[in-house]
């Protein structure tokens, strides 16, 4: 194993929550980072904590008069809430409405992802990965989809500021990577590779394979929406295609990868078919781009993932274990029966509402395959090509 990851968490962090009926339930940092403490790949020696990140660093991506909105709407109480002001600014949905202490929780978010990228920009550690960060969906002066401000896009923003890099932002979550696409949608030295279930169906609607950017940045916006119940053969098929031209034609210093893990077929929120096949393939994919075009500076975050006990522990210890080189996921590939630590089991299996899986990977039978593979596939592959069209040479 590798000691050149580095691994940002606080416990605190899992107070980025909005109501206790809500989706977004950040214990699943809890039971991600305690799998990896039982499969015994995680020290204190590889952990950094977040800090809050400051205004100045905050106004990279987001108005004043937003920043300034969200303060005020942490401390409105629920006796006198202002609605109207939440309402302007989109703190007032069903998807995210605001809550007590919200600018600073979400200002230590911010702050980790920022750990992240100036350990990696300055060297200290060439793989820097924050679970808590990847609020893809936050626009400039609104928050949506359960984003409050946009870490993504202020780490990106401070690694152009700071190091002048040209930043490959990858976001493998089944949801557009919006927030990101706009912040730079007319920047010639900032990539944004999306792939997720198509608009036409899910939630925030955009991401479709026209929107290539504008201006310096025309060619440099690149998505690609793949049919409702794409199944892991042709998810990982147009992700490669795509991603090897992306990075030949960009020719990124870094790789930014946001790995929201909803594409999972057990999901509750989107409709992709994927196992967790895919989430052995994708870090491999990424980091070995990364050592080859980038001298293996990769920042990771995370971002979706609505299955909290079956997918995403699995999903992003993946993601960790292959960021330090462990051997686990070269076993897998042989070996994809591989038990999930006994003791990890023991300590959780009373608490989930649902059947752990006693596994790292899906069982070949978990599922019947779906009915229309043949058609979808074929869909995604007219969608790959699309994709591709106007990449810059």
């Amino acid at each position: 194993m590798e000691a050149a990851s580095l691994f940002i968490y606080d416990p605190n962090e899992m107070k980025y929550r909005f109501h206790d009926d809500h989706p977004f339930n950040q214990k699943r940092l809890d039971l991600t980072t305690d799998l990896l403490r039982h499969t015994g790949a995680l020290s204190t020696s590889d952990t950094q904590k977040p800090k809050q990140a400051d205004e100045e660093e905050l106004l990279l991506n987001h108005t004043r008069e937003y920043i300034d909105a969200v303060k005020k709407l942490s401390r409105s109480s629920e006796q006198s809430p202002d609605y109207e002001l939440a309402d302007k600014f989109g703190l007032h949905t069903d998807d995210t409405p605001f809550f007590p202490g919200m600018h600073e929780i979400t200002s230590y978010v911010v702050g980790g992802s920022l750990i992240a990228a100036h350990a990696v920009m300055q060297g200290k550690t060439k793989r820097a990965l924050h679970l808590a960060g990847g609020l893809h969906h936050a626009m400039p002066n609104k928050g949506a989809g359960f984003c409050v401000y946009n870490d993504a896009s202020i780490a990106i923003a401070a690694i152009r500021k700071t190091y002048k890099a040209r930043v490959l932002y990858v976001d493998t979550d089944v949801h557009h990577g919006d927030g990101v696409q706009w912040s730079f949608y007319t920047d010639s030295d900032v990539c944004t590779f999306s792939i997720h279930e198509t608009g036409r169906y899910l939630f925030p609607g955009t991401g479709g394979v026209q929107e290539r950017g504008d201006h310096q940045g025309f060619g440099w916006s690149i998505n690609l929406p793949l049919e409702p119940y794409t199944e892991d053969e042709s998810w990982l098929a147009s992700f490669t295609e795509v991603f090897e031209r992306v990075l030949s034609a960009f020719k990124p210093d870094v790789i930014v990868s946001q790995h929201g893990c909803d594409a999972h077929a057990f999901d509750p929120l989107a409709h992709i078919h994927c196992s967790m096949n895919i989430y052995l393939h994708i870090p491999r994919i990424i980091r070995e781009a990364a050592d080859r075009w980038c001298g293996g500076r990769w920042i990771a975050l995370g971002g979706g993932g609505y299955d909290i006990w079956r997918v995403v522990p699995r999903a992003w210890s993946l993601l960790w274990l292959e960021m330090i080189r462990h051997p686990l996921p070269d076993l897998l590939r042989s070996d994809p029966r591989t038990r999930l630590p006994e003791t990890w089991l023991e300590r959780w299996r009373r608490e989930s509402p649902v059947p752990l899986p006693l596994y790292w990977l899906d069982p070949a039978d978990e599922w019947e395959p779906m009915p229309r593979r043949k058609e979808i596939t074929l869909r995604n592959k007219v969608i790959t090509e699309l994709a591709m069209i106007y990449l810059p040479t």
